[in-house]
């Protein structure tokens, strides 16, 4: 057979289809090369538009620093977990991308100059009232932003919402269907209960109960596995002791940080918005006027067309180097105290500038900064340390066969855990979850080898090694003999309850339910007060009593056991009308949620209709 296939692969036919798979592999091949070169640096592509690893890595270190912001400064920040951090940022970027392809398709847009006063106005970025160039510096930073990735994050945040609100301004609710929401939420009902107790004492249980049912869930009554760690720690303080300080390490540092001081000025302006000539024409009208002696605030006031400025005669406050428009900041550089410029291109249209006052840096002197100098340097020496120290640790840990050699070799206490399981301890390393990862890895485990150096935090590593591992057993029936008559107890009562319940609830729908301790209520709303919250659920899903006024009847078992025979006696519409105010509060409620709902129905379209793909 195979001499059969020798020979007929050697006709002309079979040289053309070998000659067609060679190339359609070649040609697949080369397009796999091309492709997976490209998209290395790229997380995901949305519809054409990439979404780069960088933009990715941001969106990630931004959602860990918001998240350990609003769990507070104790939190253990390895509880986070990389890969859902990673997952629901990359869904948020994709989300966000096909929301701005919607906005650009929509043809909304927001102007630079709106974005400026956006700036200025926040009051993040103001101190005592002004825009703070320092203070804006500094926030962006800390969101790990530049000033150019900031206002291109702004921009689009505008577009998306500007996005939302026309969906969401674009839904409307009729008085109709406002009126009627109002009649449901405000509606009443009268209603009596009876109370079936559930009661353990009531119910006879025998040792044989509790032996057979830890016989059924033998696999629910063992031991938890737990592992005894041993284990070394490097702390970055300690390094803080062995650094010395002399005037000559400081004097750079110095050097450096009064170069970074820059002079502020406070800018005034009047923006007339466009660039054809009419806007050229006005704003040379303007000019005329200010050289001809009338207040330039004033005027501001009157003409120029930045409503975050005008009312205060166009007043921008104190900022430095790199907050305006290029072309407004070198005509403002070139100014003097009280001179106007003459008018002025921008993107945003044309200004005139004043230069209303000028704040030269204060440069400290060498004393007055010098512990911080000192303790700067000290910090930068010490995180050398710590990482070529954290390096040594990594190393020592690596090649030797336990954690004595390295601790000896750094001078570490070699420290011994409490017995801890997979669910880790309540305080310490043992609460760390890149510990307890390790701490049950097959490597350290099972193999019994040093695991790598973990990051407890930025001043703090360790590397563990498993000490003892104890492996689950069955618990003997002694130990757990009174837990589980307390769970039979409380589940034969509540069953009992039911039952007993149950039987009432027929009687009732019979008609023979007379001799029952019904308590009455009226006009009981949906968050009456002193209602079990599942009683008032049940009751205000009750169908309404027959036109011939016979009750409806139901029944609902609480979270504690007990049972609950409901009848329902009546249904009461509101008595007094919604006045205009009440009735405009349902409606704009209402059309609210509509129009929120308006808006998730958006995302998902834009998501199903999207040609996603993530790399």
């Amino acid at each position: 057979m195979l001499q059969n296939i020798r020979d007929n692969s050697r006709g002309w036919i079979a040289k053309i289809i070998i000659g067609l798979i060679v190339m359609l592999m070649a040609f697949t091949g080369f397009e796999a090369i091309v492709t997976g070169t490209s998209n290395r640096n790229n997380a995901a592509d949305v519809n054409g538009d990439t979404i780069t690893l960088n933009e990715l890595n941001q969106a990630v270190e931004m959602q860990r620093r918001q998240l350990l912001q609003q769990l507070g400064r104790d939190f253990d920040a390895s509880l986070l977990d990389d890969k859902l951090l990673r997952e629901a940022s990359l869904k948020g970027l994709i989300e966000r991308k096909l929301l701005l392809q919607a906005a650009g398709d929509a043809h909304f847009a927001f102007s630079q100059g709106s974005l400026d006063q956006v700036i200025l106005q926040t009051p993040e970025f103001q101190v005592d009232g002004r825009f703070d160039a320092a203070r804006f510096d500094q926030v962006i930073r800390q969101m790990g932003y530049t000033r150019l990735q900031f206002r291109q994050m702004l921009e689009e945040e505008m577009l998306i919402g500007q996005l939302r609100a026309g969906i969401g301004a674009s839904s409307f609710v009729t008085e109709q269907d406002a009126r009627a929401f109002a009649n449901l939420e405000r509606q009443t009902r009268d209603f009596a209960s009876v109370t079936i107790k559930a009661d353990p004492a009531a119910v006879e249980l025998a040792d044989s109960d509790v032996q057979a049912y830890y016989d059924e869930h033998a696999s629910e009554f063992m031991s938890p596995e737990q592992v005894v760690l041993e284990y070394v720690e490097l702390h970055k303080d300690s390094f803080f002791d062995q650094i010395e300080v002399s005037d000559d390490d400081l004097q750079p540092l110095y050097e450096s940080e009064i170069a970074n001081l820059a002079e502020q000025r406070q800018a005034a302006h009047i923006l007339i918005e466009g660039d054809d000539a009419a806007a050229r024409t006005k704003i040379e009208e303007i000019k005329a006027r200010v050289d001809a002696g009338e207040d330039f605030a004033a005027l501001a006031k009157e003409f120029s067309e930045d409503p975050g400025s005008a009312a205060d005669g166009g007043d921008l406050g104190y900022a430095g180097p790199g907050v305006y428009d290029p072309a407004f900041e070198e005509a403002l550089y070139a100014l003097q105290t009280g001179q106007v410029s003459e008018p002025v291109r921008s993107d945003f249209g044309w200004h005139l500038i004043k230069l209303l006052g000028v704040q030269a840096p204060e440069v400290p002197s060498f004393d007055s900064l010098k512990d911080k100098l000192a303790r700067d340097f000290k910090a930068q020496q010490v995180e050398q340390r710590f990482v070529e120290a954290t390096k040594q640790l990594e190393d020592a840990a690596f090649e030797a066969s336990d954690l004595a050699q390295p601790a000896q070799e750094l001078g570490l206490e070699l420290k011994v855990s409490e017995a801890f399981g997979r669910e880790g301890g309540a305080t310490g390393i043992t609460a760390n979850r890149q510990v307890l990862q390790a701490a049950f890895s097959p490597e350290v485990l099972e193999d019994g080898t040093n695991s790598s150096t973990i990051e407890l935090d930025p001043s703090t590593v360790v590397v563990v090694r498993a000490k003892e591992h104890r492996k689950p057993e069955q618990l003997p029936l002694e130990q757990v003999a009174e837990s589980i008559r307390a769970h039979l107890l409380q589940e034969r009562a509540s069953a009992a309850a039911k039952a007993e319940g149950e039987k009432l609830l027929a009687a009732a729908r019979a008609g023979e339910s007379e001799g029952a301790n019904w308590q009455v209520q009226e006009a009981a709303t949906r968050s009456q007060d002193g209602v079990e919250p599942k009683v008032l659920q049940a009751l205000f899903r009750m169908s309404k009593p027959t036109t011939a006024g016979e009750p409806s009847y139901a029944g609902v078992t609480l979270n504690n056991g007990d049972y609950v025979v409901l009848r329902l006696d009546g249904v009461n519409a509101p008595d007094e009308a919604l006045t205009s105010e009440e009735l405009a509060m349902y409606r704009n409620f209402l059309a609210s949620r509509a129009g929120q709902q308006d808006f998730a129905a958006l995302r998902k379209q834009l998501e199903a209709k999207a040609d996603i793909e993530r790399f």
